[in-house]
């Protein structure tokens, strides 16, 4: 795999000051907000330029107890493909549960949660790894996550559960330093320990990023300044090996170009004085290491995984108890948190409705989104949401409430012919609004 170099996460908000910001190698752009047949133009022109574009994929979620959707693989494939990327890239985390597999409700996390550092779960993730690879038309590699909480009774610490997925798959890792910072004030872990337990060989790239400490959790927001102690394990990082590349994530509460500028800067002041690692260079895809009997039969660590991933994504989302051995406090935080990106995320996908709401929307969506979680992706959610507020005569204000009825009917589309229970539903609940 080629050398990268020095990038930063591509936005929209802040494309046009990406394409003039001085040593810029590459960028990674998220793989699920790029349509194939319309790119962006600003991506298009660093393509030009010869810039070098990494898809970074959020919803697969590898570290899940099914298989990954083909549709979704197809998509990530894709776009690999039109952007004449290197390489790809996903993360160790599970992002919905339920399903068949429980015999229960498809439920969406909306965000990245951490797997179990078991010997089920890296079974069913290496499986899940080897599909991946398949199906794609470029190595893969996966970024270690953050996380509020720890599983009870893991069995591995991080750099053991890294270095066997990539012994087992040959699958490239993009170490993310910020999540090391992360789970060293969440979960007590050594990111040094972490790093000396890791094939530092098969990092692809790495990634930097800033966050913040509240009540002595810390919270990975990619909306605040790189922090020293993230450039500290960088450093260490770097003392071991060369990355081939690293990257600077910024994904809200964008500062000044000059400021971005100034945190590329200290990323690489941190690489030149730490620079005394043994320099990587990997060419060629990753071969797959030959395929191990847990591998080939994954079905019943399968069923035991979704069965816990199921039960803690229910406590996270839909109020259902907490599982046994894990912290409730520490729970509680990770729900709040959940519910709060999913309220940002869909103000940013239907940007109408924090207009038309003002300073209700954020309190109505908190409370909305504890008893319902999301099942459909968060522009459905959006029109789920206002749908449960006009159901409820909501708002109290007559106008507010007729322009939120305006809205949904616009996007909910025309009456369903069908005569399926739940288009009846639908076709129900529109005449109900209609009356309003």
């Amino acid at each position: 795999m080629q050398r990268l170099g020095t990038g930063i996460g591509w936005r929209p908000e802040i494309a046009d000051a990406v394409e003039r910001m001085p040593g810029i190698d590459w960028v990674e752009a998220v793989a699920e907000n790029l349509c194939t047949g319309h790119l962006p133009e600003s991506l298009l022109r660093l393509r030009e330029r010869g810039v070098t574009v990494v898809p970074h994929g959020v919803s697969l979620g590898l570290g899940g107890a099914d298989r990954p959707d083909e549709a979704r693989l197809k998509a990530l494939a894709e776009r690999a493909e039109v952007l004449a990327a290197p390489l790809v890239t996903e993360h160790i985390a599970f992002v919905r549960a339920g399903g068949p597999l429980t015999a229960s409700a498809l439920l969406e996390a909306g965000h990245l949660l951490p797997v179990p550092r078991t010997r089920d779960a890296l079974d069913v993730l290496c499986a899940n790894v080897r599909i991946a690879q398949d199906a794609l038309p470029v190595p893969l590699a996966v970024e270690n996550i953050a996380a509020l909480l720890s599983w009870p009774g893991e069995e591995m610490t991080e750099g053991q559960f890294l270095y066997d997925l990539a012994d087992r798959t040959g699958v490239r890792l993009l170490i993310d330093v910020a999540n090391l910072h992360t789970n060293h004030v969440n979960r007590g872990e050594d990111p040094v320990k972490a790093l000396d337990e890791l094939p530092v060989e098969a990092i692809a790239y790495v990634h930097v990023a800033g966050g913040f400490e509240r009540d002595g959790v810390w919270h990975d927001s990619h909306a605040h300044p790189v922090p020293r102690p993230v450039l500290d394990i960088l450093a260490e990082l770097a003392s071991r090996v060369t990355p081939p590349g690293v990257l600077l994530e910024r994904d809200e509460n964008f500062p000044e170009p000059s400021e971005l500028e100034r945190e590329l800067g200290a990323i690489r002041a941190t690489l030149d004085k730490a620079g005394t690692g043994t320099a990587v260079r990997i060419s060629g895809a990753a071969q797959p290491a030959t395929r191990t009997g847990a591998d080939a039969d994954t079905g019943p660590a399968r069923q035991r995984l979704a069965l816990s991933q199921t039960a803690l994504l229910s406590a996270l989302v839909a109020g259902t108890p907490v599982p046994e051995g894990f912290d409730r406090v520490r729970l509680g935080v990770q729900a709040r948190a959940l519910a709060a990106k999913r309220a940002d995320v869909v103000a940013k996908v239907a940007e109408e409705l924090p207009e038309i709401l003002g300073r209700g929307y954020r309190p109505a969506f908190l409370a909305y989104a504890q008893r319902h979680p999301m099942a459909g992706g968060y522009r459905r959610d959006a029109l789920d949401f206002a749908e449960h507020l006009l159901l409820a005569g909501r708002p109290e204000d007559a106008e507010t409430r007729g322009r939120l009825r305006d809205w949904w009917l616009e996007r909910s589309g025309p009456a369903p012919l069908s005569a399926h229970p739940a288009a009846r539903f639908a076709r129900a609940t529109r005449r109900v609004l209609l009356r309003r």
